[in-house]
């Protein structure tokens, strides 16, 4: 089984000392909810993630959306060949479980993750469709066991999809950052066992994924 983490991504809950700023207030009653309830998202809130704590790798729920549509709408995901995780930012983790059809719309999208927040799974029909757990980058990488951890950085060694792809075995676990400017915390490359650069275009992480997880699939089902 391949593992699949998007990393220290951008997407928590608006955090306490945010939740009484006015863009925040506001967001929060055009959805009907608390400040405490809802996604923090530099689209609603960028005056009061000014001169925040990382900055510039929060607030980007979306491309923790384009990540997930694209590892779950291929066949290695639908032939239970591919475990997906979320890692947070502030070091919660998301378990997606199998054939889970995730909303194509980011307001859908929304709604699902803050209900996730709320009750912490979303289940249908007694199968657990998603599940959140207060969960750190090395207890989840130790929780998966893998033989080896790939990172895609911008900071690794010259490689490319093919070659990676090639590496893979069947427990491997790939790290594509869930953020869209920076680089990993030094805390967590410690778990990595190779870091590498796929691409010299600086792409986004949905584009990473679909390309590395497409090399993988004509190695194992095409």
């Amino acid at each position: 089984m391949l593992s699949l983490v998007i990393a220290e991504s951008a997407l928590e809950l608006v955090p306490k000392e945010l939740q009484r700023h006015n863009s925040v207030i506001a967001s929060a009653r055009r959805f009907n909810k608390k400040p405490s309830e809802i996604l923090l998202d530099i689209s609603w809130h960028f005056a009061a993630m000014k001169g925040i704590k990382n900055e510039i790798k929060r607030g980007r729920p979306d491309l923790v959306h384009f990540s997930l549509l694209e590892a779950c709408s291929i066949p290695l995901y639908f032939e239970n060949k591919l475990d997906v995780f979320v890692h947070t930012i502030d070091d919660k983790v998301i378990s997606v479980g199998q054939n889970v059809r995730l909303p194509k719309s980011y307001h859908r999208f929304i709604g699902l993750v803050e209900k996730l927040y709320a009750t912490g799974r979303i289940e249908e029909n007694n199968n657990t469709l998603l599940e959140i757990k207060e969960m750190n980058f090395g207890n989840l990488i130790k929780k998966i066991n893998p033989k080896q951890t790939i990172a895609l950085s911008s900071k690794g060694v010259k490689s490319s999809y093919q070659k990676v792809a090639e590496e893979i075995n069947d427990n491997t676990c790939l790290v594509v950052g869930g953020f869209s400017k920076g680089q990993f915390f030094d805390k967590n490359k410690d778990y990595f066992n190779k870091t590498v650069l796929v691409d010299k275009n600086p792409l986004e992480a949905h584009i990473i994924i679909s390309r590395i997880l497409y090399e993988y699939e004509k190695r194992i089902i095409m």
